[in-house]
């Protein structure tokens, strides 16, 4: 990082982020990961302790390697994780994530991922469920370098409220500098389809079964193929028995 200080929220990175308890974390250290060309990887990142914490990660990717990176960001307190991506020619890039928070908790995930040859893929994937006064962001950018035509890049961020108290702050962003590239983001934010739950109820589930039925289904969006899926969706269960 360029400055050892403590940021501010006039840096965008930190606009909604609890200050006050990256404080005793600052500086983070970043944790650097290389992939050599035509090489593949996978990380699974479970943030669930009591304490708070912040990790940065910057993941850089040679020409043709491929990375699967997932976290799942169910702490009991501050949580925040900054992933920074570096995609070389052909290279491929997997991010999904799942943040789940309830009480006054504060969950980040941030993201940077960057294009800089051609032909490189990203995909992005996450999902957060918030409750109580809890605030979920996702900051998340997607850069396409001059000259790295054959792009394609995806975000899809979507929130779900089981309280209106709770908050969701989401931003994908594009920031496109080649021609001939495919690049797209969707983002939502809302509560439980009340017909999804009418149509599970009327087959003879009672309400709360239905309601963690659909927030499964929900969660398991963000570990689809995951190395370890299985066992982050436990976990994110577990933490989800929390909020409901």
């Amino acid at each position: 990082m360029a400055s050892l200080a403590l940021p501010t929220r006039a840096h965008e990175a930190y606009r909604y982020a609890d200050l006050a308890a990256l404080e005793p974390l600052w500086p983070v250290a970043v944790e650097e990961i290389h992939v050599a060309a035509g090489e593949s990887g996978a990380l699974a990142i479970t943030a669930n302790a009591e304490a708070a914490e912040a990790r940065a990660i910057a993941i850089t990717l040679e020409e043709g390697a491929s990375f699967d990176l997932r976290v799942l960001n169910a702490g009991q307190a501050y949580g925040r994780i900054a992933v920074t991506a570096t995609l070389g020619k052909g290279a491929s890039f997997h991010f999904g994530a799942a943040q789940l928070g309830g009480g006054e908790q504060t969950l980040e995930i941030v993201t940077e991922v960057r294009h800089m040859a051609p032909d490189a893929v990203s995909r992005q994937v996450v999902r957060s469920v918030l409750g109580g006064h809890a605030t979920g962001t996702y900051l998340g950018k997607v850069h396409v370098a001059r000259g790295a035509i054959g792009t394609d890049g995806e975000q899809s961020i979507r929130a779900m409220l089981l309280e209106r108290t709770a908050t969701a702050n989401a931003r994908p962003e594009l920031e496109i500098y080649a021609d001939d590239v495919k690049c797209a983001h969707g983002c939502a934010v809302g509560e439980l389809d009340p017909m999804g739950l009418f149509y599970l109820q009327s087959r003879g589930l009672p309400p709360s079964e239905a309601k963690k039925l659909m927030l499964h289904a929900f969660i398991a969006e963000a570990f689809v193929d995951a190395p370890e899926g299985e066992a982050l969706t436990e976990a994110a269960l577990a933490a989800l028995e929390g909020l409901l």
